[in-house]
């Protein structure tokens, strides 16, 4: 019989994951019990992927402001801090903000404008048009800043970013002064110890810094790389990829993921004798064309996966093969020349005229951004997420 279903993405339910659960045990019941509930085979190239929550929950990786408190205190002493290019979240950076303020006692907050690097906007790129601003090259106080857009609220949040972050700051005794630019050099004009709070630039920002006079430079992935008086810790990531807890603690990043995903195939190997792809994933990478926010605010999308998840896609683009290749043909006669040449495709198709549109992305990124939006953020309860059939295609 022709096959009509190709990839199924299924969202599966757990009890709430505590501190000391065993994930391994928990994944691979919940898949087993799956199976039998919903009568699907579990079969060789499937995937099961966790949400990195649940892992980071079950191994405790949690960590308090005093702890972030005590390793900026001991990074960076009395100096006055320049905290450049933080993201705009309640979620991701208000409490790292409340831990590394209480261990200073001067903050000189640069936020990057009119968005974050993530694309929540502190105002609408209209208004710089608007107003003659150029955010390459000019540098706003806060009365400037004030003066020429006001007091404007981020449209999802409702909250006043800058009136937010500063008030965080000076809760904790510590002076605040505001700046905007998107120029890391900025900010040495004001202080020479610098925390990069940004992600994905994170390197070049620091590379740029120590390269212009910077006496001392580090980022959010190198603060808590180790405990800090029985914390948790990222060795890779530090507060990367942490989200609030509580008002005064953060859950970190996981760690260890690869051996985690090793440990899940195997044991689902045992039990089935199929070898399924295991991965951890956080935020998915894919933008909101409305809100203009760019998800991926995690350092990366999986920080821990099996082989078979290297690499990109290999595949031709059915369209241009029907409209170019075999535009002459129709019906079974189609279908088969197209098949064939599925088949007989080059291992390596970059370039390619029939593989033009595509997804170059690595593998990881599309089934931990598919894996998301099937989890979702909210009161969904799947943070396992079982993945069937992505990797067939039309001739199989």
């Amino acid at each position: 019989m022709e096959r009509i279903v190709g990839t199924v993405s299924r969202g599966l339910r757990t009890p709430i994951i505590r501190q000391g659960d065993d994930i391994v045990q928990i994944a691979s019941e919940t898949v087993l019990k799956a199976s039998e509930q919903e009568g699907f085979e579990i079969e060789d190239r499937d995937i099961l992927a966790i949400t990195e929550s649940v892992v980071a929950r079950a191994q405790g990786n949690y960590a308090h402001i005093d702890a972030i408190a005590k390793d900026v205190k001991t990074k960076f002493g009395n100096d006055t801090l320049g905290v450049i290019f933080p993201i705009l979240s309640r979620n991701r950076f208000a409490v790292c903000l409340s831990g590394i303020a209480q261990g200073v006692k001067k903050i000189v907050l640069m936020l990057s404008y009119p968005a974050d690097e993530v694309g929540n906007h502190l105002i609408d790129v209209d208004l710089l048009d608007e107003k003659g601003i150029n955010p390459w090259t000019d540098v706003l106080t806060e009365k400037e800043y004030r003066d020429l857009f006001g007091y404007h609220k981020h449209v999802f949040t409702g909250v006043d970013y800058v009136d937010y972050y500063k008030t965080i700051i000076e809760k904790k005794g510590c002076e605040c002064e505001v700046i905007f630019s998107n120029n890391p050099k900025t900010i040495l004009n004001y202080t020479k110890s610098v925390l990069c709070c940004d992600i994905h630039t994170r390197n070049r920002t620091k590379r740029i810094l120590k390269g212009n006079g910077a006496e001392k430079v580090y980022g959010l992935d190198d603060i808590l790389v180790c405990s800090v008086d029985g914390s948790g810790y990222n060795r890779e990531y530090g507060l990367l990829g942490s989200n609030k807890a509580t008002e005064d603690t953060v859950k970190l990043f996981p760690r260890d993921c690869q051996e985690l995903v090793d440990r899940i195939q195997r044991v689902i190997k045992d039990k089935t004798g199929k070898t399924i792809e295991v991965m951890v994933y956080g935020d998915g990478a894919f933008k909101d064309p409305v809100g203009k926010i760019w998800e991926l605010a995690d350092p990366v999308v999986s920080p821990g996966y099996t082989k078979g998840l290297e690499g990109t896609p290999n595949e031709v683009k059915l369209k241009y093969l029907a409209d170019n290749n075999f535009a002459n043909l129709k019906g079974d006669e189609l279908n088969k020349a197209i098949s064939d040449f599925i088949h007989g495709k080059k291992k390596k198709l970059v370039g390619e005229t029939e593989s033009l549109g595509t997804t170059p992305r690595r593998l990881t990124d599309l089934i931990g951004s598919l894996s998301d939006l099937t989890s979702g953020s909210g009161d969904k309860g799947t943070p396992i997420v079982y993945i069937q059939g992505y990797f067939s295609n039309y001739s199989d």
